[in-house]
């Protein structure tokens, strides 16, 4: 399919939707939901420099923001919602972690701030102008466990600050309560739209925002429980020009373009076909979940370790992975090769170990390289099909392999699309957050990669 329409097209194909993501992983996670909604979606790697206008219902702009300094997170933020605004967008998302990965000192309240600073109803092209200076952040994703309860975050039935997401090694979350955490983020005046509110729907969510924008609230902590509660937020804020959260809550972003009779149900919205070629597993992240990943793996197919303090003492670290890639690719006549993992996962005392050594960004800076090194040569031995574990090992990747734009295709496990880049020679790819996805999800997949799975 073509990504850019002929002239005389556009006119009656601009985008609707404009999203920004704070990380790779999240934006193919926001692109799946809306996907899944039947929105035909484009996932551009960074703010474009070209201005040719794309052939999608949603756009998601894929920054790596989220632990940058507040200041650089909200220049980027502001350069992707201008590209956005030039496509011809109408609305606007900007997107989170679903565990809203944050430190006091941002990146959440100030680029929502700026971003609520920046739109005008004039501009956005939404007839409300009382919504104008208001946005809710709703992070909720109960898909995935994640679920808002009087504006405090739960992981399945785990408090945030029990998680673990309390040892994440950039952004430590020991404060479950998301209206407090915001709070310290942002100047703006932070509220809190209950579930019981939620629960009494669109009308009653409606009335709730004009009393906190009465009450001079800027941005407000929505709860949400279920996939319903979702759907009505989403239908209560359809006339808002920004709205913020997980990707959960853009579940209910596409009923009301197509209630306005902007789009079609569209259930092609994700086909994508097949890329033949070779695989690789790629996991950088240190969550509970990908470790379990790689454990599973581990127990009967093979994998090596990228070790950050031998890649610290300069040792061949990346040559050694590479090697071990081609031993298991290249077999006797008639045994099929192997796919092989290569890995930094460690557990959270493990990835602390190495921090105190080295220094936080050190260490992470050290993965993140040898992993992106790994892809961009696999790729020059044949390979075309990656599966890769965690946010910022995904976004170091995809720039290593130039990969510019993807096309977004069906679901492997919530919050996690196949996708597809657009180019000359097409890479299929699973960008997978550290924490999403089932113990098998690697070999789920490979396998979904290799077919072109639907």
């Amino acid at each position: 399919m073509s990504q850019t329409l002929n002239a005389s097209a556009r006119a009656n194909a601009r985008p609707l939707l404009g999203c920004i993501a704070d990380d790779f992983t999240g934006a193919t996670d926001l692109a799946n939901m809306l996907v899944r909604g039947g929105m035909r979606t484009v996932q551009t790697i960074g703010v474009p420099a070209s201005a040719d206008q794309l052939e999608a219902d949603a756009l998601v702009v894929a920054l790596k923001s989220r632990t940058i300094g507040a200041a650089d997170a909200v220049a980027q933020s502001r350069a992707a919602l201008d590209w956005l605004r030039a496509q011809g967008c109408r609305q606007f998302f900007f997107k989170y972690c679903s565990t809203f990965d944050s430190t006091d000192a941002g990146n959440i309240g100030p680029v929502a701030d700026a971003l609520l600073d920046a739109l005008d109803t004039s501009a956005s092209g939404i007839s409300n102008a009382d919504s104008h200076g208001f946005t809710i952040a709703c992070p909720a994703f109960p898909e995935n466990g994640r679920t808002v309860y009087r504006g405090h975050l739960f992981v399945g039935d785990t408090l945030l600050s029990e998680s673990g997401m309390e040892n994440h090694p950039l952004t430590p979350m020991t404060d479950p309560n998301l209206v407090r955490v915001l709070q310290r983020q942002t100047a703006s005046k932070v509220g809190l739209i209950r579930y019981d509110t939620i629960a009494r729907g669109v009308d009653a969510v409606r009335d709730a925002i004009a009393g906190l924008r009465a009450d001079g609230v800027r941005i407000a902590i929505a709860d949400a429980l279920t996939d319903a509660d979702l759907h009505t937020l989403g239908a209560a804020c359809a006339d808002l020009p920004l709205i913020t959260g997980g990707s959960g809550v853009a579940l209910g972003l596409p009923d009301n373009f197509q209630r306005a009779g902007l789009i079609d149900a569209n259930d092609t919205a994700g086909k994508l076909g097949a890329i033949d070629g070779a695989s690789v597993v790629l996991a950088g992240s240190a969550s509970k979940a990908t470790n379990a990943q790689v454990a599973e793996w581990l127990k009967q197919r093979p994998g090596f370790r990228i070790d950050p303090l031998a890649l610290a003492r300069g040792e061949p670290v990346v040559e050694r992975a590479l090697a071990f890639f081609a031993e298991h690719a290249d077999t006797a006549p008639g045994i099929a090769p192997q796919t092989v993992l290569i890995y930094a996962t460690a557990t959270p005392d493990e990835v602390k170990a190495v921090q105190r050594e080295l220094g936080v960004a050190a260490a992470g800076q050290l993965v993140e390289d040898a992993l992106a090194s790994v892809a961009r040569q696999l790729r020059e031995r044949g390979v075309r099909r990656f599966v890769v574990a965690g946010g910022e090992t995904s976004g170091a990747v995809v720039q290593a392999l130039d990969v510019k734009m993807l096309r977004i295709g069906a679901q492997i496990d919530p919050g996690v699309p196949a996708t597809a880049s657009v180019g000359d020679t097409p890479l299929a790819l699973a960008l997978k957050s550290g924490n999403f996805g089932t113990v098998d999800f690697f070999d789920k997949a490979l396998r979904h990669l290799a077919g072109g799975a639907q």
